[in-house]
């Protein structure tokens, strides 16, 4: 065979590479020479021409390693390189190691039996108790200070406190839920309110969904703590907890409600009259003029838009396991 250099065009990541080597050159000195252009470890080098694949192999059987030519490359060869480096291997292999160690921690936490505290009677004492214990945003994402932001105000966002503290409720970590990850889910409860997880972002990971949205799936969530199955049990607590969220609101419109004593509350005096002071959830009351048949109006209209985003919810809720009731 005659010796002749043969000229390949290797393109890695939008960068093209000229290399010219001997034809009759072994293919590991081709790894090598891209090893020093890409800084990609010949083990981890894959070549893609013409519907072929090329990987690198270790010859420990002390037969001739192939050839450039061997491996059918040709002089003018356009050649398509995919690999990682060392150094983003090991970034990768860090994530998924940490990922994985808080995946192990959950689910440790969620078979340990939980540790019921007596109660003393003190409103100090269930304010400590009944509320989110931690919260966590994904740091690998995008902006995680503004997550971290979102997930500290529906942590402590009064309404929730509220529904919270008189259903007993306490969850120990309050997270996000990656749009990639779970492309199907707006929520999840691990462990009847072990954790939480919410979708907080845009699918396009450029912005954060609305907040308000964001509050009902966690009450919808927070139900789960109770019910795991979508069944009526499941269907009323979730209802009840979105009806108390909005007479608290429209309480504290109002003015009647103190935070350092929420047993003293305002309690509309029908379903249609909470509906109708809140057909916006978090809205600020009634107008002045407004007649009856405005307030059944704008009554029924809640009702209709409730229904149709409980539906949504519930399809879209990867929360299910055994039905539980509470005690």
């Amino acid at each position: 065979m005659s010796h002749e250099d043969i000229t390949l065009t290797i393109t890695f990541r939008g960068t093209s590479y000229t290399v010219s080597l001997p034809n009759d050159a072994p293919l590991s000195a081709l790894h090598s020479r891209l090893e020093l252009l890409t800084s990609v470890p010949p083990s981890l080098q894959k070549l893609i021409y013409r519907g072929k694949k090329i990987q690198h192999r270790q010859n420990d059987s002390g037969t001739e390693p192939p050839t450039i030519i061997q491996a059918g490359l040709r002089d003018g060869i356009k050649v398509q390189m995919l690999g990682s480096t060392v150094e983003e291997l090991g970034q990768l292999n860090a994530a998924d190691s940490a990922h994985q160690r808080k995946e192990q921690i959950l689910r440790e936490r969620a078979l340990k039996p939980q540790v019921k505290l007596r109660s003393t009677g003190s409103s100090s004492t269930s304010s400590h108790k009944y509320r989110f214990h931690r919260i966590e945003p994904l740091t690998h994402l995008p902006r995680p200070e503004t997550a971290i932001e979102c997930l500290t105000t529906l942590s402590k966002d009064p309404a929730i406190l509220y529904v919270m503290q008189k259903h007993h409720f306490s969850v120990g970590l309050l997270t996000e839920l990656a749009p990639h990850e779970h492309p199907g889910l707006l929520g999840l409860n691990v462990g009847s309110g072990v954790t939480i997880k919410l979708r907080i972002r845009l699918d396009t990971y450029d912005g954060f969904r609305p907040y308000l949205e964001v509050r009902r799936v966690l009450c919808h969530e927070l139900a789960h703590n109770v019910w795991s199955e979508h069944n009526n049990g499941f269907k009323e607590l979730n209802s009840q907890l979105n009806r108390e969220v909005a007479e608290f609101e429209a309480a504290a419109g109002e003015g009647a409600h103190q935070l350092s004593d929420l047993q003293d509350t305002y309690q509309p005096s029908s379903g249609e009259e909470v509906e109708a002071l809140t057909h916006v959830l978090g809205g600020t009351g009634l107008q002045g003029n407004d007649t009856m048949e405005d307030r059944r109006k704008r009554a029924l209209e809640a009702a209709t838009a409730r229904l149709r985003n409980e539906e949504e919810l519930e399809r879209s809720c990867g929360t299910s396991g055994p039905q539980k009731q509470s005690g």
